[in-house]
């Protein structure tokens, strides 16, 4: 059986350079962590930490991978995941990839190096040849990451609907839509369909602006900044909570009224928000029931590799009225 030894002599690397490597650990070229990972390879060597699962034991670690936790959404959906899996008996190894492609490669080939039972993905980046590979179980949420991956979303399109039209019911009629990167193929893309098909049912135009979700904070809020300054629109329909927030930080700048000049409405709607920005109209994502769907598949997945799961489950979603929306 290889040793972690080996696998720092046949990568030309140190030993702690191949723990590290293994965990994640410090500052190393990828370079470097491509050697370590071949060696491992060739060597078919698992970590001795986890040497059990040589004998066909679980080793009860999932690993999340998500954009990032400072956004309260992923935040609240990745905290309901951990805690829902430690009641079930496991733990997880939580990856922050933030739309970086070789950050997230690097967690990737990590949770593989450390044998994880499972993987609950949520990340920005669609085009890493590694999770067409992944031989572990694998559930996605609300990204399309292949074909034989199973994703689970809220009802993007429904919920987007139901912020249009919540607009329209107020009498706004020049409705902008406020949204990230609508990649081909994501089921968020959905909210940009909706907001499309509404307008349309009611002979209006649509008025889009991209917000990349990795932009910075300075470069978002300048733009929306220009938009506003050049032209007040009676309604915006932001694609998540954190963007209309800034909206309505933007408009008060700016001295538009909210909700007299202009209505807002977000989209997510965590506990978070609404407990400390209640005047946001929102519509609410289920995360607990999310976390909880995302959990069975994965299990089922762990027990039986070869269950047929559904390609996308789709969970319902509500609307949060409130000051934004409708005033006082």
């Amino acid at each position: 059986m290889a040793k972690l030894a080996d696998v720092a002599a046949l990568a030309g690397v140190s030993v702690t350079t191949v723990s590290r490597v293994i965990n994640n650990y410090g500052s190393l070229s990828e370079k470097t962590k491509q050697k370590v990972f071949t060696a491992m390879q060739e060597l078919n060597y698992q970590p001795n930490s986890l040497a059990r699962s040589l004998q066909g034991k679980k080793t009860q670690l999932i690993g999340l991978i998500f954009p990032g936790v400072s956004n309260p959404f992923f935040g609240e959906l990745v905290q309901t995941l951990e805690s829902q899996l430690f009641q079930k008996g496991y733990r997880v190894m939580l990856c922050n990839s933030l739309g970086d492609a070789q950050k997230e490669r690097s967690y990737v080939r990590m949770l593989l190096a450390n044998q994880v039972d499972g993987i609950i993905a949520g990340a920005h980046n669609l085009t890493i040849p590694e999770y067409q590979e992944i031989k572990a179980p694998l559930i996605s949420f609300d990204r399309d990451l292949g074909e034989t991956i199973p994703i689970v979303s809220s009802d993007n399109y429904t919920g987007a609907r139901l912020a249009t039209g919540a607009l329209l019911e107020t009498g706004a009629q020049d409705i902008w839509l406020l949204t990230g990167a609508n990649d081909p193929g994501n089921p968020t893309n959905e909210r940009l369909r909706g907001y499309q098909t509404v307008l349309a049912e009611n002979h209006l135009a649509p008025t889009i602006v991209e917000l990349p979700f990795a932009m910075a904070a300075e470069v978002k809020w300048t733009t929306i900044q220009q938009k506003l300054s050049q032209h007040v629109p009676e309604g915006i329909f932001a694609t998540d909570d954190m963007t209309a927030i800034m909206t309505i930080q933007i408009a008060h700048s700016l001295g538009i009224k909210i909700p007299e000049q202009l209505r807002v409405i977000g989209y997510d709607g965590t506990a978070l928000i609404r407990n400390y920005y209640p005047d946001l109209a929102t519509i609410v994502q289920p995360i607990t029931a999310i976390s909880a769907l995302l959990i069975e598949l994965l299990l089922k997945r762990i027990q039986d590799p070869q269950i047929q799961l559904e390609d996308r489950y789709v969970l319902p979603v509500k609307r949060y009225a409130a000051k934004s929306l409708l005033g006082n």
